[in-house]
């Protein structure tokens, strides 16, 4: 199973929030984790924001920092279609990242026929549209 994670669930598998445990689990049970190539980006800026705004430690910070980005190597970091991204944005009214991990999520599905694709979002409403356009959701 290919397990395409977007961000919301990457800052899941990294901090203790609601469902962590089950995006770990998925996680565990995946032969390959795939997210977009902007997630490294947003996963830093997440871990920042919540650094500034202290909700975690200086400590946690750093701990947390140096796992993601120790990490990321063993992602399946994919590209994404700019105009699927365009027209995903007007037909489902997504905010621009999502509608990027969508497109991410349906570049990997359509280069490789037959893969076993899951999806898995914390916002019902991409994985709302992710199920519209034909991909298999992970819903906590």
């Amino acid at each position: 199973m290919i397990l395409y994670l977007g961000t919301s669930s990457i800052v899941k598998l990294y901090t203790e929030e609601k469902h962590s445990s089950v995006l770990r689990s998925w996680v565990k049970a995946a032969e390959v984790v795939a997210t977009c190539r902007v997630a490294y980006t947003e996963m830093i800026s997440a871990l920042e924001n919540r650094f500034r705004k202290n909700d975690i430690s200086k400590e946690n910070y750093s701990t947390l920092m140096t796992a993601f980005t120790g990490d990321w190597p063993r992602f399946a970091s994919t590209d994404f279609d700019e105009i699927e991204t365009g027209r995903l944005v007007k037909k489902y009214g997504l905010k621009r990242f999502h509608a990027i991990h969508l497109s991410a999520a349906k570049l990997i599905q359509r280069d490789h026929p037959g893969l076993s694709l899951f999806f898995s979002s914390a916002d019902e409403g991409l994985n709302a549209a992710a199920e519209k356009e034909g991909l298999n959701v992970l819903h906590f």
